[in-house]
């Protein structure tokens, strides 16, 4: 996880996160009800333009992020285009039936999941959680008690797999970790998931008690450490993502 913290700061990580995420959802609203295969392919070059050129990544990481937006394209739309129906006939041999529509509405399926992949990707890659829940409180009023418990349970992400870990070469040191079939994996589970459920629990209800200790109600006003407003990097972001959909649907009316 720290190697992905190591990439280039730009300006889409100065965006505020609140507004990065509503238009992100706003996006993919238009994107559900866009049936132009024009307008998608011009949405998704303009985001994925935002994504190889703004998220800071290495280009090796960007190249090596592509192999699944590849795979979700082709697996997406190669099910519609060969078993598609449809009455300008291309191709047939066996099930496989490709026809002018069934071909259209494939490309148009597999855009909007590639324009769903690179746009949450691109939210993620430039987005700490920590500043987005900071910003949720901060800007859309979410209450205290559920942003830094969302922070507190992020943070024992890690706690867990270490415990994990350590259970785990604890086991292969007894010589326990030699159980093979059904039987072994069931054991296997009560071994690992008792451990784990307690010691979580016990944590859990330790960040409960503290919590309710400095007061985490949202009923007193609080002060942050971190102070997220708003930017000219806020406008750039809200004028690149509305131009990209205006002029995605003059694309459409102009090739149309």
């Amino acid at each position: 996880m720290k190697e992905w913290e190591l990439a280039k700061e730009t300006w889409l990580h100065r965006v505020n996160p609140s507004l990065k995420l509503g238009m992100a959802l706003l996006v993919c609203i238009v994107v559900l009800f866009v049936r132009n295969l024009e307008m998608m392919a011009f949405i998704g070059i303009g985001l994925l333009l935002l994504f190889l050129l703004f998220t800071g990544q290495p280009l090796k990481r960007i190249l090596l992020l592509l192999i699944p937006f590849c795979a979700i394209f082709v697996s997406t739309a190669s099910a519609m285009i060969l078993f598609g129906n449809g009455q300008t006939l291309w191709f047939e041999w066996g099930l496989i039936r490709i026809t002018e529509e069934s071909f259209l509405r494939g490309m148009l399926i597999g855009l909007r999941a590639f324009v769903f992949a690179v746009l949450g990707l691109t939210f993620a890659l430039t987005t700490r959680p920590v500043n987005l829940f900071y910003s949720l409180m901060q800007q859309l009023r979410l209450d205290p008690k559920y942003a830094y418990s969302f922070m507190a349970a992020l943070r024992l992400i890690p706690i867990m797999t270490d415990e994990f870990d350590t259970i785990r070469n604890a086991r292969k040191v007894r010589g326990g970790e030699s159980a093979r079939g059904l039987r072994g994996i069931l054991f296997k589970m009560k071994v690992y998931t008792i451990p784990l459920l307690s010691g979580s629990i016990r944590r859990a209800h330790r960040i409960a008690v503290a919590m309710e200790a400095k007061r985490f109600s949202g009923k007193e006003s609080r002060t942050y450490y971190y102070d997220f407003g708003f930017s000219g990097n806020d406008v750039l972001f809200l004028a690149y993502m509305l131009l990209l959909v205006v002029m995605g649907y003059w694309t459409k009316r102009w090739i149309g």
